[in-house]
């Protein structure tokens, strides 16, 4: 089939791309620039690359048109983040394409109230980026199933891998908390710790997509989380962090109000959205239905990532090679 992925030089795309033309799928990889891929070209060979600015194309209403003049069986879309531009792309789309994938976020959920979370849950977003995401995947999954329209919707956790900064124990992306963490100073989290954060590797993600185009008629007006096959605490995830350097964790912990004003207005801001929705997703769906087969948990995915970091010098740290 001839697969068009927008946004396929994103930490995804890095991945997704080689696995589709590895079952020898014909590629197209939409991205704004000519920018390489996270890992570099290797298994993008034969890839039809195409430019485009997508903000720019949408708001001159031109941007669904380009990609429904690809020819595309499938459309796997990574960069969409509001109802306009979804509906700009569906309508342009409708009748012409077999299968239409989405990138959501495990942040449709909201704040936590059982877990893990499934996808049957009733979604209660919030913030900018969650709401939004969340008017996206009700108008796909009500346009699946009023009219046909073959939607599928991924939402993933926190991506992680090589290329890419993880959410670290803190709740934010300061390199300095796992800097700490490997050298064996204190760090400080908010309130007991007991906060999740649920991180997914990319090319688990990645593999959820290629499983939902193989698995048509199981994934088609479905939505799907992309997560690791457990969450973690903050302060399990800095106490794995230290032992990967041969020490514990040094953590100091503080009621949330004394945490939030030692920190920036940013990184108190970045902390409240990821402890808010302490996000601990259930991936049985996508394993029962796709037979989706998670190749990372949550420690692995983080500690590729930041074997990454050290070895780019942006984390002063000993190796994890």
């Amino acid at each position: 089939m001839r697969i068009i992925v927008i946004g396929a030089t994103g930490h995804i795309g890095t991945y997704l791309v080689p696995r589709l033309l590895a079952m020898g799928h014909e590629v197209v990889g939409v991205s704004r620039g000519q920018r390489d891929p996270y890992r570099g070209v290797t298994g993008w060979t034969g890839v039809e690359r195409v430019t485009a600015d997508r903000s720019q194309e949408d708001e001159a209403s031109t941007f669904g048109k380009r990609i429904a003049d690809l020819s595309p069986d499938v459309v796997i879309d990574l960069i969409c983040f509001d109802l306009p531009s979804a509906q700009q792309i569906v309508e342009a789309l409708d009748g012409r394409v077999q299968h239409f994938l989405h990138c959501g976020t495990l942040w449709v959920h909201g704040p936590s109230a059982t877990m893990p979370t499934d996808e049957t849950v009733p979604r209660t977003p919030f913030g900018d980026y969650g709401v939004k995401k969340a008017e996206i995947e009700a108008y796909l999954l009500d346009r699946a199933r009023r009219s046909g329209f073959p939607a599928t919707i991924v939402h993933p956790g926190h991506i992680s891998g090589p290329g890419w900064t993880p959410i670290n124990p803190a709740g934010h992306v300061d390199l300095t908390v796992f800097e700490n963490l490997a050298n064996g100073k204190p760090i400080q989290l908010p309130d007991q710790g007991l906060y999740t954060l649920h991180h997914v590797h990319a090319d688990d993600v990645a593999q959820i997509f290629q499983r939902a185009v193989s698995h048509w008629s199981a994934s088609v007006g479905e939505a799907f989380h992309a997560a690791s096959p457990a969450a973690l605490t903050l302060r399990g995830y800095a106490e794995a962090v230290a032992s990967w350097f041969g020490h514990d964790a040094v953590i100091e912990y503080l009621p949330w109000e004394k945490w939030k004003a030692d920190v920036s207005d940013e990184i108190a801001g970045l902390t409240w959205d990821h402890i808010a929705h302490s996000p601990c997703a259930s991936i049985e769906k996508a394993k029962t239905r796709l037979g989706h087969q998670p190749r990372y948990t949550s420690p692995q995915a983080i500690r590729e990532a930041l074997a990454w970091l050290i070895r780019e010098g942006k984390v002063k740290a000993p190796s994890l090679d």
